[in-house]
């Protein structure tokens, strides 16, 4: 027996001392696979605790971040809008004030006419009048002259004649007279 517990030692030793390719046994596969089963156990509980909420983290990042570009754009798009209707309104603000200067020129025109109108109407009443005035200085001029004319044929007629005469007949003899040398001859 001692001699093949000899043969299994040194067959054991020969075993041992022969060199294997990469030095696999079955304890090295063993470990091996308990690493790999530790590597892939650790994998997903590290992918279950730190991975995931990782990847939520930037998933609710990249969402917030295209939420705020969103934003961002419709934020412009409204101020385009808005800046768009203010410009119109300006635009329709300009063309209102230059309606209302028009048509303020235009009240002027009208109101500037009407002052004319009535400037010559008044001027035209004025020269009426003036005339109207003239005419009856002129009437009141020839009513004095004929009053005189008949005053002075009066006392020549009373100087030639040597009487006194009543005012019908000194009447119809100066109404005789001019209506013999005309109103044109006398007022001249």
């Amino acid at each position: 027996m001692n001699q093949l517990l000899n043969a299994g030692l040194v067959l054991a030793t020969a075993d041992e001392m022969t060199p294997r390719l990469f030095d696999l046994d079955f304890q090295l596969l063993a470990d091996a696979t308990l690493t790999l089963i530790a590597v892939i156990a650790l994998f997903f509980f590290a992918s279950y605790f730190f991975f995931n909420p990782a990847r939520e983290f930037l998933q609710k990042r990249q969402e917030g971040i295209k939420k705020d570009i969103d934003e961002a754009k419709k934020s412009k798009e409204d101020a385009d809008a808005l800046k768009a209707e203010y410009e119109q309104k300006l635009h329709d603000i300009n063309k209102e004030a230059e309606a209302i200067l028009s048509e303020a020129r235009k009240k002027a025109l009208d109101n500037e006419a009407s002052i004319v109108a009535k400037a010559k109407e008044d001027a035209k009443g004025i020269v009426e009048r003036a005339n109207t005035e003239a005419e009856l200085e002129k009437q009141r001029v020839a009513d004095d002259v004929k009053k005189e004319m008949i005053a002075v044929a009066s006392v020549m007629a009373e100087k030639v004649i040597g009487e006194k005469m009543d005012g019908s007949v000194q009447d119809r003899l100066v109404e005789d007279t001019l209506k013999e040398i005309g109103d044109s001859t006398w007022l001249s």
